[in-house]
C-alpha cells in the first residue's frame, strides 16, 4: 500500500494544434523503498552524484537504502512496481561508520565521507565544521548526524518534495519513539547546482529569443498559464551567477548553517554526460541543517512550494 496519495498534480502541455492548453492530471503516489526499486535507485544516485558517482560504490549504497525500509520515500506514477521518479531518505553516518575502519563494511559511506571531507579543505572554516562533525573522532561520538540522500527525475514538479519531507521527519520521530538509532544533532543535505558564465547567458538568451520568433504566428495562441511556482524557465531573461539545481535547495540554504559548494572531481565536457544537465556547467552542494530546524524546514517547503488547489 502506498504511504500516502497525494492530490492530483496538474501539469501543463501544449495541445497539438498549438492554439489551446492540455491540462494532464498526474497522480503521484508515495511507497517505502523496496528491492523492486534497486536499478532506478542506482540511477538517481548517479544523477545526484554526476561524473564522480564512479568514485563511490553505488550499488553498495542503493542497498544501504533498502536495508531501512520504514525510512525514506520513494515517489512513482503507475503503481507500487513501477520505478520511482524520485527518493529521500536518510542515513545515520555515525551507525556505519565501521566503514571508517573496515573496507568490507559499507565500503560507499567511507568513500562519500572521504570525498566530502576532501571537498572542504580549500575552505578551513567548513573543513573545520565538517571534520566536528564527520570526521573519524566525530563519527565515534554520541552527536549523530545523518546524511539526507535524495534525487528526482528533471521533470518532475517541486510540489512532491514538502510532503517527502513532512514523511521522513514524522519517521524519524517515530523510530525515536521506538528506540531506533535516528536522533541526530545534524543532518548532511548533498545536492546540485549549475553555472552559467556571461557567454553562456549570451548564447541561452539568444536561443530564447529564436525560439520566440519561431513559434510567432499570425494566428494569435490562447496564453499559456505560469506555474505558481516560479522557475529557471520562468525568468525573462537568463543572468550569469551559480543557481540551484533544485528549487527546494534555496529553502534549504536558509535553514542551514553551512553550505559548500564544490566541483566534481572528474567533470565531463559538456554536453556528454546524457543531457540530464542541459549542457550546463554542474557542480555539487553540501548543506549542513541541524536537527532541531527540521521541522521549520518541513514548514518552509509546504509554504513555499504548496500542492496545487
Amino acid at each position: 500500500m502506498p504511504k500516502r496519495k497525494d492530490p492530483t498534480v496538474d501539469s501543463e502541455d501544449e495541445g497539438s494544434s498549438g492554439s489551446d492548453v492540455d491540462i494532464v492530471n498526474v497522480d503521484f503516489e508515495f511507497f517505502a523503498p523496496k528491492p523492486i526499486d534497486y536499478l532506478a535507485l542506482k540511477r538517481l544516485l548517479n544523477q545526484l552524484f554526476q561524473s564522480d558517482a564512479q568514485s563511490f560504490q553505488i550499488h553498495d549504497l542503493a542497498d544501504l537504502i533498502l536495508s531501512q525500509p520504514l525510512l525514506g520515500s520513494t515517489v512513482k506514477g503507475d503503481g507500487e512496481e513501477s520505478d520511482p521518479y524520485a527518493f529521500l531518505t536518510v542515513l545515520n553516518l555515525n551507525v556505519h561508520k565501521a566503514s571508517m575502519l573496515n573496507a568490507k563494511d559499507h565500503p560507499s559511506i567511507k568513500a562519500l565521507v572521504s570525498y566530502l571531507l576532501t571537498k572542504s579543505t580549500g575552505t578551513p572554516s567548513a573543513h573545520t565544521t565538517l571534520q566536528q562533525l564527520i570526521g573519524t573522532d566525530a563519527l565515534g561520538s554520541s552527536h549523530h548526524v545523518g546524511l539526507i540522500l535524495g534525487e528526482r527525475f528533471v521533470n518532475m514538479p517541486v510540489e512532491v518534495i514538502p510532503p517527502m519531507y513532512r514523511m521522513l521527519a514524522d519517521e524519524i520521530e517515530w523510530a525515536n519513539e521506538d528506540d531506533e538509532p535516528y536522533n541526530f544533532s545534524h543532518y548532511v543535505i548533498l545536492s546540485r547546482l549549475y553555472r552559467l558564465s556571461s557567454a553562456d547567458v549570451a548564447s541561452l538568451n539568444e536561443e530564447a529569443d529564436a525560439e520566440a520568433m519561431s513559434a510567432a504566428s499570425p494566428k494569435p495562441k490562447k496564453k499559456k498559464k505560469r506555474k505558481s511556482v516560479k522557475s529557471t524557465e520562468d525568468e525573462e531573461s537568463f543572468k550569469p551567477g551559480t543557481f540551484s539545481f533544485h528549487l527546494e535547495d534555496d529553502v534549504i540554504c536558509k535553514v542551514s548553517t553551512l553550505t559548500l559548494d564544490y566541483d566534481f572531481s572528474n567533470r565531463q565536457p559538456r554536453g556528454e554526460d546524457g543531457g540530464e544537465s542541459l549542457g550546463l556547467e554542474m557542480a555539487g552542494r553540501l548543506m549542513v541543517v541541524p536537527a532541531e530546524k527540521l521541522k521549520d524546514l518541513v514548514a518552509l517547503m509546504a509554504e513555499e512550494y504548496p500542492l496545487p488547489s
